[in-house]
């Protein structure tokens, strides 16, 4: 059989995507079983100096690698990081790289998924306003998202997950006091999840206190509300190991968890271990 076959973007090519693939691929540590194609990169863009040209490079990288994953001739894509704000001023439509795969491979329900050597955390919203979160918060979103984050669980352990479900307010909304979203839509959701047997879900959970009992192991993973909720204490454990999962794509796609990082891009100052185990990942992913 072929080996499988795992595209890498090098997102920016004005951050320190560049330098942490080529550290990533010269690793010793790199899985032998797939081959590890890195699409082709114009060297005409200077390291710390984004601007149309390198925004166009990686939207180019992007939807190319999107092409080859829907004709069959890739298995994954490592993508490496972009600026959303770059991106955006050159008309990319979506709020980020999950958001693209989603739409371009014809994805349903998908989510976004952070894991590294403390902590695993799913998310329910992402790239909206913090104001947003509460009105765009619904049973159904949180049950697919905790559905998604479920099966990822189940997969890398190799059993029934334990999945702690976050709170939204303070104190998990202290029964009403500072909200009901907990009564009327976050606790509905988890005993729908509960009912579907993939795994053993809780909560909802105080947000400020779950993350402790997380990383000593009580919980194979958090199902967060918002972005920040599951991405501050994650970055604070395993900023240099978290990768970035698109959950519910047909084929897998990672990236390490930070971002282009224009102010040391060609300093050599960069540290390539979240490209390394976002790339060790997907070699698992696609075993």
């Amino acid at each position: 059989m072929p080996l499988p076959r795992i595209l890498i973007t090098s997102g920016d090519p004005a951050g320190i995507g560049p330098e942490v693939i080529a550290a990533a691929l010269a690793s010793s540590d790199l899985p032998d079983h797939c081959i590890y194609e890195w699409l082709p990169v114009p060297s005409s863009s200077i390291p710390g100096k984004p601007d149309e040209h390198s925004a166009r490079i990686a939207w180019d990288a992007l939807e190319e690698s999107a092409r080859r994953l829907n004709e069959g001739s890739a298995d994954a894509v490592v993508t490496g990081p972009v600026s959303k704000e770059q991106l955006q001023a050159i008309g990319f439509p979506y709020p980020g790289q999950t958001e693209f795969f989603t739409d371009r491979l014809n994805a349903g329900e998908t989510a976004m998924c952070l894991s590294g050597n403390h902590l695993t955390v799913g998310l329910v919203t992402i790239h909206i306003p913090l104001a947003d979160v509460a009105r765009t918060l619904s049973i159904a979103n949180i049950v697919a998202k905790g559905k998604l984050l479920a099966e990822f669980a189940q997969r890398r352990t190799g059993r029934l997950p334990r999945i702690a479900v976050c709170g939204l307010n303070p104190h998990a909304g202290e029964n009403g006091a500072f909200g009901t979203e907990e009564l009327e839509i976050i606790a509905p959701a988890i005993a729908a999840l509960n009912q579907s047997g993939i795994a053993q879900f809780s909560g909802p959970h105080v947000p400020d206190a779950i993350f402790r009992d997380a990383v000593s192991g009580k919980y194979d993973a958090v199902l967060c509300m918002y972005h920040d909720q599951g991405l501050i204490p994650l970055k604070l454990l395993d900023f240099d190991n978290a990768v970035n999962i698109t959950l519910g794509l047909p084929k897998p796609r990672l990236s390490p968890d930070h971002g282009t990082a224009f102010a040391i891009a060609g300093k050599n100052l960069a540290h390539h271990a979240s490209m390394l185990r976002a790339l060790q990942l997907a070699a698992e992913m696609v075993k």
